[in-house]
């Protein structure tokens, strides 16, 4: 008996991707804009039901803002029950010392800085991987700016991205100050941003912290994350606060509700601090309600003001990281590779799978989550999948290896943190969790296409070559399928059978089609049935 590479083979591929179908593909993508508004929305709900969690807030312990009130009320209104007022400023020592040289503020100027230039970026909407890009190009390009001004109004975004913009911050030169104007908040990601500058400017009616890592499920409910990444995310805030000058334990309740600091905030309730409360406890420098105010107080008010955004590349990277648009595009990209693989020839599907693959790794590339060795390993992946699909017999090492450098490259691709740091945080897993997604969906829809292919070929004009003309037409090559080939009748696969391809009748060379199966080159093959001008064969034993 011959082997056959039979589509069973490339069944156990799709099997070796995982055991569940996941919804990846399922979701329509949105415009971008409105999908960024809508989780906005999203991650603001989620962290006004963090913050409201437990006992109503004491606003005059955490620094929130205090309604007004009339009458003897508001003198006698005792506070909540656990809560202690806020000592006044000259009853606060900070526990990291005095404030560093770069922490002190000039005599206020608005006509200072002449000759000099700062830059100034916007911080709004959610924080993603596009966003880091263009901070770390901003300050590598513009290292001879005097100041970096972050303008920041944000309720957050990705812990990864944050991450990755407090590293450039804190690697900026020595040369340029870096300042974070709070207008009118910082919540979450925005926060740790805030704390890597060297100075912290906030507005009227600001707000900082509630900083908890928080996953965002389908209803739009906040859903807690593992105890690692609160850990992980709590270590980060107070060592940023603290190479800056600031208190680290209050950073920490930023992020851990479980943190108790007297006279500052209880147990179970997650810190955020208004102005007032940012001032009094000196975790900001001072206040300003304008970009104008703040270059006065660094005495820079005459100095050239370059207001950048992001360029063409950076906003579409923020599209195509995504993580739904990123699954459609694993999945797509890996079901193009499936179907070239099963049919002779380079087409469409090639290309588009190609385009796709390209577009993923594009877009990661330029936001720093992916390298080129990650796309070589992919590269490697695919060719040992090749050859164990058209070389080697069975499914064996080379298949398995292939699957694996497939797989471990767009895991790399999605994993922004170091590695030991998204294994112990369960990051990792979640990015693995991903791709087996997008390709387990690219192998259901490949096996529901071709599990069919016979039948499929018979309203399919292009499966035989224009070397068979239709019977009906009475050409020459029609009348050679019905006198010269008949069923029955045996040949040779000229070339590979996956299932379309060319086999040999009495030499002459014929556009043939096999019932679904793989059939190697040079295997006899023999006519089953003759379908207007198509000619069915299967392999001979």
């Amino acid at each position: 008996m011959n082997k056959k590479p039979s589509t069973g083979k490339l069944y156990t591929y799709t099997a070796c991707l995982g055991l569940a179908v996941g919804l990846w593909g399922v979701q329509a993508p949105q415009d971008p804009k409105t999908k960024r508004d809508d989780t906005v929305e999203r991650v603001k709900r989620a962290i006004e039901r963090i913050a409201k969690d437990g006992d109503p807030p004491n606003q005059e312990t955490d620094g929130g803002t205090k309604p007004e009130k009339t009458g003897p009320a508001a003198k006698t209104d005792p506070p909540a029950a656990g809560f202690s007022p806020s000592p006044e400023p000259a009853e606060i020592a900070t526990t990291d010392g005095g404030l560093p040289e770069y922490r002190q503020l000039p005599e206020p100027n608005a006509a200072g800085g002449a000759g000099k230039s700062v830059v100034i970026i916007e911080i709004s909407d959610i924080i993603d991987m596009g966003l880091s890009a263009f901070v770390e190009r901003t300050i590598e390009d513009n290292a001879d700016a005097a100041a970096l001004i972050f303008d920041i109004n944000t309720p957050g975004g990705r812990v990864d991205a944050a991450t990755e913009i407090r590293d450039a911050i804190m690697n900026a030169p020595k040369s340029m100050r870096t300042v974070a104007f709070i207008n009118p908040r910082a919540i979450s990601a925005g926060a740790f941003i805030s704390l890597a500058c060297d100075l912290i400017f906030i507005a009227d009616g600001g707000s900082i912290g509630a900083a908890t890592p928080i996953a965002m499920g389908g209803d739009s409910q906040a859903e807690a994350v593992d105890e690692k990444m609160v850990s992980y995310f709590r270590t980060e805030m107070a060592a940023t606060a603290r190479a800056k000058g600031r208190r680290g334990d209050i950073a920490e309740a930023m992020v851990d509700r479980e943190i108790a600091i007297e006279g500052v905030t209880p147990a179970g309730k997650l810190l955020t601090l208004d102005t007032a409360g940012a001032l009094r406890l000196k975790m900001a420098d001072a206040k300003a309600n304008s970009v104008d105010e703040v270059l006065e107080l660094l005495a820079l008010g005459g100095a050239t003001r370059r207001q950048l955004g992001l360029n063409w590349a950076e906003e579409l990277a923020r599209i195509f990281t995504h993580p739904i648009l990123a699954g459609i595009l694993m999945s797509l990209g890996v079901l193009g590779i499936l179907i070239e693989l099963y049919q002779p020839g380079f087409g469409l599907p090639g290309i588009v799978g190609i385009t796709c693959l390209i577009v993923f790794f594009a877009g990661h590339l330029v936001v720093n989550l992916a390298g080129f060795e990650e796309v070589l390993i992919f590269i490697f992946g695919v060719g040992l999948l090749a050859v164990e699909i058209f070389v080697t017999p069975g499914f064996g090492i080379l298949g398995a290896l292939g699957v694996m450098g497939i797989m471990t490259s767009l895991v790399l691709a999605l994993t922004a943190l170091p590695i030991n740091v998204s294994f112990n945080t369960g990051n990792l897993f979640d990015s693995l969790l991903r791709v087996l997604i997008s390709l387990i969906g690219a192998g259901v829809v490949f096996i529901a296409t071709f599990a069919f292919l016979p039948k499929l070929g018979r309203r399919n004009p292009l499966v035989l070559s224009a070397a068979i003309e239709s019977t009906a037409s009475g050409g020459r090559e029609g009348e050679v399928v019905k006198t010269l080939l008949a069923v029955g009748k045996c040949g040779e696969a000229e070339s590979f059978l996956r299932p379309a391809g060319i086999a040999r009748f009495e030499g002459r060379r014929v556009d043939v089609t096999s019932e679904g199966e793989f059939v190697e080159k040079g295997q006899p093959v023999e006519i089953v049935r003759i379908e207007g001008n198509r000619v069915i064969v299967r392999a001979k034993s």
